[in-house]
């Protein structure tokens, strides 16, 4: 198979297509922590793509409790089985490398091409009709706790890491780089746009052979009965392209992003290079959380697939579960999180802020409103304003960092 750089990975791997990129990359970043696991964002693409005949179980987008639930069910324990054994085959480990030029460091294991048995473009599995059922499955499921009579924990619970713990991870298409869906389509009815890296399945060509859902390691490909073809997110398409009425013509983020109560996605279109990594954008919101301040990182790296839906990891995990899932950076990613950056802390106000896609942001200096310390070192706190703009240039968010606080007056208090 020919060979392609994967950044996050950083090295070159296996994949079945020469190397080629898009001019800009759909790309989005997830705040764990903040997610209420409300299943809002569920719901609306629900409504929006998937509520017709055959497309019952089919949930593009979904949130699921970690570190037991999951859609399909165990989807990732599955896949991630398969990597370890073809790892224990060939005496490899799945480890990684520091090193300096690359953004994680550099993945010294195989990826699921480069571990895909003869005749197979990727390590995958069809999963049962039971494992599509109960997409809910194991919410709100917490780790066993370790507590006494009175339910006080003997070692402790504090930040960053409970006794007890569970999160919400929310998915939909990663739009990979490299997706194995499009390498496993006998038909090559999968492509990546060229515009946006937004990646499709052409219904016109799809014979439902499904090596897609086979061989996706997220298992964003979803085989419809009724039409004998596979479907995915398209990433809203529509909406990017500028062509909602509500846009005004400029790209607007997808359903699943704008309906968010708990304000935790960011999403938007960056610049990439010809060789394939993020053309340097101080300014853009996106660059400045995945490139600068590498606080969002990807969903399961080793697989190889270079997927664009990045996550800013929850702080009350496991570090060992959480760098098998997000990769090396986490326990710097969770650092900057927890004592955030003037800069960082601005960016952050950007979330869920408005429907159109966020291309740059200005920030106005403002007054010192706390001072205190964080594991141990001085932190500062400045009611800055952050500025967004959308492509064209024009204003869309002005936030400042201190959130204004609006009292009731006396006789409206019990007014609900």
């Amino acid at each position: 198979m020919p060979e392609v750089f994967n950044w996050h990975l950083g090295r070159p791997m296996e994949y079945a297509f020469e190397e080629a990129h898009p001019e800009r990359q759909f790309a989005a970043v997830f705040n764990i922590n903040r997610c209420i696991g409300c299943q809002t964002c569920t719901g609306a693409c629900k409504a929006t793509w998937t509520f017709s005949k055959g497309q019952e179980y089919m949930w593009w987008n979904n949130v699921e409790t970690k570190p037991y639930g999951g859609y399909p069910h165990h989807w990732d324990m599955k896949i991630l089985q398969q990597l370890d054994e073809a790892h224990q085959a060939g005496g490899r480990e799945a480890t990684w490398r520091s090193d300096d030029s690359s953004k994680y460091g550099i993945y010294e294991g195989m990826t699921i091409t480069e571990a895909a048995r003869d005749g197979e473009q990727a390590l995958g599995y069809l999963p049962p009709d039971a494992e599509w059922t109960a997409p809910n499955f194991y919410e709100d499921t917490s780790t066993a706790y370790k507590g006494g009579p009175m339910g006080i924990s003997l070692d402790g619970a504090s930040l960053p890491e409970h006794q007890a713990w569970f999160f919400y991870l929310q998915r939909i298409c990663n739009h990979c780089t490299y997706p194995a869906c499009a390498a496993a389509c006998p038909r090559k009815a999968i492509y990546k746009r060229p515009e946006d890296g937004i990646v499709l399945i052409d219904q016109a060509r799809c014979r439902g052979y499904k090596k897609c859902v086979e061989q996706c390691p997220y298992k964003k490909s979803m085989y419809r009965g009724t039409t004998h073809t596979s479907e995915k997110c398209l990433a809203c398409y529509p909406r990017v392209e500028g062509d909602d009425p509500l846009s005004e013509g400029v790209p607007m983020e997808t359903r699943c992003m704008t309906v968010c109560p708990g304000k935790i996605r960011l999403n938007g279109l960056v610049e990439i290079g010809e060789d394939g990594t993020w053309v340097e954008d101080r300014q853009h919101p996106l660059y400045h959380l995945v490139q600068v301040e590498k606080i969002a990182l990807p969903l399961y790296p080793q697989f190889g697939t270079e997927p664009n839906i990045y996550y800013i990891p929850p702080r009350w995990a496991p570090r060992s579960y959480l760098k098998q899932m997000f990769g090396p950076g986490v326990d710097e990613a969770i650092g900057r999180y927890t004592a955030p950056s003037r800069e960082t802390l601005a960016v952050l106000q950007l979330f869920r802020t408005t429907q159109k896609m966020i291309f740059r942001y200005e920030i106005e200096e403002g007054p010192l409103v706390h001072e205190t310390e964080v594991n141990g070192k001085p932190w500062s706190m400045y009611d800055d304003t952050i500025i967004g703009f959308d492509s064209k240039g024009g204003e869309v968010a002005r936030l400042s960092v201190v959130e204004p606080l609006h009292e009731r007056s006396k006789e409206r208090l019990n007014s609900i």
